[in-house]
């Protein structure tokens, strides 16, 4: 009896655990970004080594979320921007910003393991900190013109929220 107990409680216990479902992701090409280079130009490449994009020069309406693989809360926030962009791909650009890596392998295989799905740029240097600052994870809003609307700086707590941000600072409804 006892050991018919413990069966049965043993398969209760394994129904109710949920299965951790990976997502697969994909360095993607940056040749969607619409930008324009000026004199001025913070040039990035692209995480999947062909040309990238002027990050001072993207127009919008976009998002940009500065990461690196290193950073925890980075990762927490990869589901919420993963579920966001299959709801907002077709209204606006999500833009990715891989900084402060060891190696350009360490970005590519983070976006392989968290279902990342949109292009990111690379910043090998640190180039970007002109534009960005220090700090991670950094989440701006860019108005079609190509300015600054907000930028939030932070992890993404929700999917709420982030729509909340996008439909407020760049006009755009889901």
């Amino acid at each position: 009896m006892k050991r018919l107990a413990m069966a049965v409680a043993v398969l209760l216990l394994a129904g109710c655990s949920s299965p951790s479902e990976k997502i697969a992701g994909e360095v993607v090409s940056c040749e969607s970004i619409l930008s324009s280079a000026t004199e001025n130009s913070i040039m990035l490449d692209c995480l999947d080594g062909t040309d990238g994009a002027s990050i001072n020069g993207i127009k919008g309406p976009a998002i940009i979320n500065v990461w690196g693989s290193w950073c925890g809360p980075c990762k927490e926030e990869m589901p919420i921007l993963r579920s966001f962009y299959e709801k907002a791909q077709d209204n606006l650009a999500l833009i990715g910003v891989d900084v402060e890596e060891a190696s350009i392998e360490d970005g590519r295989k983070f976006v392989k393991n968290n279902g990342i799905t949109w292009p990111n740029l690379y910043d090998a240097d640190g180039e970007s900190r002109a534009y960005f600052g220090m700090g991670v994870p950094v989440t701006w809003f860019i108005a079609a013109d190509g300015s600054v609307a907000y930028k939030h700086i932070g992890v993404i707590k929700s999917e709420k929220e982030l729509i909340s941000m996008t439909s407020k600072y760049l006009g755009v409804k889901l």
